[in-house]
Parts: structure tokens; sequence; C-alpha cells
């Protein structure tokens, strides 16, 4: 059980940190950009990452027990910098609230009304990977339309993100005084 709450927690952290590169990368096109319409499901690159922000913060209240009532069809957080803000701290709020976490609470099944109105039953693991799966598509959407305006390509891979919690833990230890050796 143990394994899920880890597993959960540390995606949440890849999350935050795939959003950080996509942002950087985003941070190259001008901001007329970044609103218009390019083809996408929720048009522009802004809704989309407006959508990020509301389905995290819906699937968040359903796991907590509540209902969210928000309109996809509108862009929900108008000033750009504001939402990446916003989503900056939705993810760090996810994760933490998943750290407070029992692991048996991973075990479990969550009911919620679906879009179309009808009952649905899900375990938690597979709303959290659901989520993931829905903030990495909808990224990927997003890279593509940068990428072709003229954007850097940000390099968002799982594995990227190991490597460098791997090396920031590394420069950790490296950084942390030496313990004196006890006197013989």
């Amino acid at each position: 059980m143990y394994a899920w709450k880890n597993y959960f927690v540390v995606q949440a952290d890849y999350q935050h940190w795939a959003n950080e590169a996509l942002f950087t990368a985003l941070d190259h096109l001008q901001p007329d950009a970044i609103g218009s319409d390019q083809g996408l499901f929720f048009s522009s690159i802004h809704h989309t990452t407006d959508h990020i922000l509301l389905i995290s913060q819906s699937w968040l209240a359903l796991l907590q027990g509540e209902t969210l009532v928000v309109n996809y069809k509108v862009i929900n957080n108008p000033d750009w910098r504001e939402l990446k803000l916003a989503l900056r701290r939705e993810m760090r709020k996810l994760q933490n609230w998943l750290e407070a976490q029992s692991p048996a609470f991973f075990d479990t099944e969550i009911e919620y009304v679906g879009s179309e109105g009808k009952s649905h039953s899900m375990w938690v693991r597979d709303v959290l990977t659901h989520l993931y799966m829905q903030f990495a598509h909808h990224r990927g959407e997003i890279s593509a339309v940068a990428t072709r305006l003229g954007a850097p390509s940000p390099e968002m891979d799982f594995v990227f993100y190991r490597r460098e919690m791997k090396r920031l833990l590394s420069e950790v230890r490296l950084a942390a005084p030496s313990k004196p050796e006890a006197a013989a």
C-alpha cells in the first residue's frame, strides 16, 4: 500500500516540474500567441492551461468528497501570469494533500457523477492515473503548438525529471557538512 502513496506523491512532484519546463518554453512566445486560437481542443494555449488547472481542482475536490462545478468552455483565469501561478500552487497543493493521506487511502474507491450525469465509482489510484495522464496529454498538445510557433521544445519526459532529481540530491549530499569523526 505504501508504494502507491510514494508513487503518486512523486508523480505530483513530476507534474509540477513538467509544468515548469513547459512554462520556460512558453516564455519565449509573444503574449498574443498564448491567447490566440491554435486549433487545440480548448483553442488556445491559455485556455488549455486553464483547463489543466480546472481538472486538477475538480478531481482534487472529488478525492476530498466534494464537488466543484466549473465551466470548461470559458477561460476561468484570464490573466496568464496569475494562471501560471495558480497552476503552480495547485500542483503543490495536490502533492501536499496526497502526502497527508494514509497509505490505505490509495486503495479506496470514490463515487462521483460524471459530466454526462451518470454515477461512477473509481479506485483512487485510477483517478490519479487518469488525472496525471490528462496533464501529460494537454502539456503535449501545448508543447507541439508552442514549438510550431518558435518556442524551444521542452524536455518534459519523466526520465529527465528523474535525472534532475538525482543530480539535485547529489548536490545536496555534497554540500552537507561532513560529520567530525569521534575521538578515540
